[in-house]
């Protein structure tokens, strides 16, 4: 006996709204991004989660009480500063490192990748820490460099410069010998490769260094904000932690988070703009 719904799909008809195929149908034509729907079940499962006291609330506040949290440590705030001075003080952090690690960063990669004597003198010391958690190393920077601004912003810069350098390095490495060869056929002077092939070519690898090292940097500013720090996200997410405030917590957390997506929505579109022809042939 054959499947008349298979036989109307055979045919061409419009599937169920309801089947898997009809929803993918739905959220496609309207134009719903996949990431908000998931964002949307995370949010109804935690709501769910607190509703039916699945979890304790020290463990796990509710969506309302971190919101009802969140405008009270903006307006009155915590640990001795409002949301606005911790979030003003990390991105002081954050984009200073960013800074450092980007101007030493790209122009080493771009070094290495050109030049086997560079390359052989810095490839080891890179390889040899980037897989270090900072952690492991914020006693030494401590030990060297104190416990002021200076240490946060080397550890912090630390973080970044290791994927910016190999991402760098990387794109030199990916561009075609053959319009190397070509330019030179045609009388172009080392400058002119350089401005004109390499880097546009390894623009795309050195754009996705930014975004990894962007994403490393704010992943380790809680250890960088973990000594001798009175403001910043990290370390108001660790003082909420000490004593047992979550919803605190959480509000570090989420804050840190929408600060990290912005960033790198950002250095996407940037992406988007200079390399139109990334991903074609």
């Amino acid at each position: 006996m054959v499947d008349i719904s298979l036989l109307a799909l055979a045919e061409g008809a419009t599937p169920s709204a309801w089947s898997p195929r009809g929803l993918r149908a739905a959220v496609a034509r309207r134009g719903i991004p996949i990431t908000l729907i998931s964002a949307l079940g995370l949010l109804l499962a935690w709501t769910l989660a607190t509703q039916f006291k699945l979890v304790a609330p020290l463990f796990l506040p509710s969506p309302f009480d971190v919101a009802t949290q969140f405008y009270t440590v903006a307006v009155d705030g915590f640990s001795n500063a409002t949301l606005a001075q911790h979030v003003g003080t990390s991105l002081f952090r954050i984009l200073t490192a960013f800074v450092i690690a980007t101007a030493i960063g790209v122009p080493l990669g771009l070094a290495m990748g050109l030049n086997r004597w560079v390359n052989g003198l810095f490839s080891a010391p890179i390889q040899l820490y980037w897989p270090v958690p900072p952690l492991a190393y914020l006693p030494l920077v401590i030990i060297w460099f104190g416990i002021g601004e200076t240490a946060k912003i080397i550890l912090l810069s630390l973080a970044m410069f290791a994927p910016i350098v190999i991402s760098a390095q990387a794109g030199v490495r990916s561009v075609s010998q053959a319009r190397v060869q070509a330019a030179q056929s045609l009388g172009a002077t080392k400058a002119q490769i350089f401005r004109h092939v390499v880097l546009p070519n390894a623009l795309p690898e050195i754009l996705t260094g930014l975004r990894l090292g962007i994403g490393s940097g704010w992943a380790t500013l809680v250890a960088a904000e973990l000594v001798a720090a009175t403001k910043g996200l990290g370390f108001m997410t660790l003082s909420a932690a000490q004593f047992l405030v979550t919803d605190v917590v959480f509000v570090g957390i989420l804050t840190i988070a929408a600060l990290a997506t912005i960033f790198l929505t950002t250095l996407r579109l940037l992406e988007r703009r200079l390399t139109p022809w990334k991903g074609q042939d």
